[in-house]
């Protein structure tokens, strides 16, 4: 589709001043209410400790960032006067990085150099790959400073500058992600992106001070034709953005035909071994869900069970691979944010926000059809884990947890999915008695794990680690075992308990504890809390 932009319009979007969505601490939340009869209903959960969390905890970073950076950190930036989580975990890297706003604009143009654009959020994995890579080299954060303005930006503190550029770089690439990586003209015309790059040349794609160089070029010696380029990206750009919907009325049909055009698609794309509707990296897509399942009750409605029962197969058998796979956190609950591999097996640790709630509506909306308590139960797991880990003391819910943490509390460096995984001799020291029968439950070895796929760990850096997923069917490994299904399930439940015990002394994921949930979201979120309560 062809896209203009209108010059009010990019001046407004693109000069205007850095919003911000935090709550202050001192206002009660609209949602009030629905926090004081949650604890009424608390019975319905185990009993595990709730994570502490701060509500001024931005607040005081950036208060303290301000305070002792001249003591404590060998560079500190103007970052570190600002409040957004993901702009203060860069206030002390050596690039001379500015906020958003007319004093970065202001200095590209007195210096006539080009904007570099960092656009991520505080839990993004490979924006933190990319830190530790380019942005704390002060080889790197020298070529920065003396060829570009350095601009950071937190996406979920300005997601309409996060719009705009990621829309040039989708058109431009045919994909996107964080971290967003743009070069721009002092006038904010976007001249090239992407989204991460190594630092060095590899796999043959440039590296990060590859990039820097070439752009430095361009910049010097090819500038006319970036600024074309840019002026005419910026004009498609606009027509995109500022386009608005009619409301003219469909022909009849068409709705249900398009419905099932994409129902079709899902069908053609869904794999029958380990579920889903696509190939690796797998994202849960509780939207594809839900479209299958609307799919599903139009056909039992017009009388093809047939094919509707087939339908239900293809997402209730999703589901389920889902809800035993590592994606699924099965010690502490809820879901990470993809898996890298095709069999939902390694994830990418993060845990987003409305990950949680639209597969919450997911797993009790096939729970109403099939009643079926194994959905019931996820759906409870996933509240649970909300409940604990990511509301905060007025009843806030908060946006996300890191994919990266800590080894232990002396490490200088975190990695990925330190908190969540295991070795065999962990297992057994924190389980004892019940070992064996966990560890074969759990598909844990001492060798790791992670095997199942090329794609589970192609570096090897889960070599020697397990991240538990069900690959045995309970009910046939109590048989095997002669013992009774239930006691079975309770002697895992006990290990799970254990293993979270231990856990809770491990180093946690960062924590995004801006407030994101509007009233809206909140009510859906708690609707299908009272739903999932009204169920049993």
């Amino acid at each position: 589709m062809a896209v203009r932009f209108k010059s009010s319009l990019s001046t407004a979007l693109l000069s205007s001043s850095s919003l911000n969505y935090f709550l202050s601490a001192s206002r009660k939340p609209p949602f009030r209410f629905f926090h004081l009869r949650f604890s009424s209903l608390s019975r319905a959960f185990p009993l595990f400790p709730r994570r502490h969390v701060h509500t001024l905890k931005v607040l005081a970073m950036a208060e303290r960032s301000m305070k002792t950076a001249s003591h404590s950190h060998k560079y500190t930036n103007r970052l570190a006067a600002e409040h957004s989580p993901y702009l203060l975990q860069h206030a002390h890297n050596p690039v001379d990085w500015y906020p958003w706003g007319e004093e970065a604009f202001s200095e590209a143009r007195k210096r006539d150099v080009p904007i570099f654009l960092s656009i991520g959020y505080s839990t993004c994995h490979w924006c933190h790959v990319m830190e530790v890579e380019s942005f704390e080299n002060e080889g790197v954060a020298k070529l920065l400073n003396d060829w570009f303005v350095s601009i950071k930006v937190d996406r979920e503190e300005r997601p309409d500058v996060d719009k705009v550029y990621m829309t040039y770089v989708q058109a431009l690439y045919g994909g996107g992600g964080w971290p967003l990586s743009v070069f721009l003209s002092p006038d904010l015309k976007p001249l090239m992106g992407g989204t991460y790059f190594p630092p060095d040349d590899k796999y043959g794609r440039p590296g990060f001070k590859t990039v820097l160089r070439k752009v430095k070029d361009a910049w010097e010696n090819k500038r006319d034709v970036l600024v074309k380029s840019g002026a005419f990206a910026i004009e498609q750009l606009s027509e995109a953005l500022s386009a608005t919907a009619s409301s003219n009325k469909l022909a009849d049909g068409i709705p249900q035909q398009a419905l099932h055009l994409c129902a079709e698609q899902l069908a053609g794309n869904y794999d029958p071994e380990y579920g889903g509707f696509g190939s690796a990296p797998k994202f849960p897509r509780p939207v594809e869900i839900q479209l299958m399942l609307y799919h599903y009750k139009k056909l039992e409605e017009s009388g093809k069970s047939g094919e509707a029962n087939e339908v239900l197969k293809m997402v209730a058998f999703s589901l389920q691979c889902m809800a035993r796979g590592g994606i699924h956190d099965h010690i502490g609950g809820g879901f990470h944010r993809y898996s890298v591999d095709e069999c939902w097996h390694v994830p990418h640790f993060e845990k987003m926000l409305y990950d949680q709630g639209q597969l919450t509506n997911a797993y009790l909306d096939v729970f109403s059809i099939t009643k079926d308590v194994f959905y019931s139960c996820v759906s409870r797991d996933i509240l649970d884990y909300l409940r604990r880990d990511m509301i905060g003391p007025e009843g806030e819910i908060f946006s996300a947890e890191d994919a990266d943490s800590a080894e232990s509390e002396d490490a200088t460096r975190k990695k990925e999915g330190a908190f969540y995984i295991w070795t065999s001799k962990e297992v057994e020291d924190v389980i004892a008695e019940h070992a064996s029968l966990f560890k074969d439950h759990y598909y844990i070895k001492p060798s790791g794990n992670c095997d199942l796929s090329q794609m589970s760990d192609p570096h090897n850096e889960f070599k020697g680690k397990n991240v538990l997923i069900e690959r045995n069917c309970a009910s046939a490994m109590a048989s095997k075992l002669g013992m009774p299904v239930e006691k079975y399930l309770d002697i895992l439940g006990t290990c799970r308990r254990k293993l979270f015990d231990v856990r809770l002394n491990r180093p946690r994921p960062h924590l995004d504890d801006k407030i994101r949930c509007l009233l809206g979201n909140c009510i859906m979120e708690w609707t299908c809390y009272f739903i999932f309560c009204k169920s049993f």
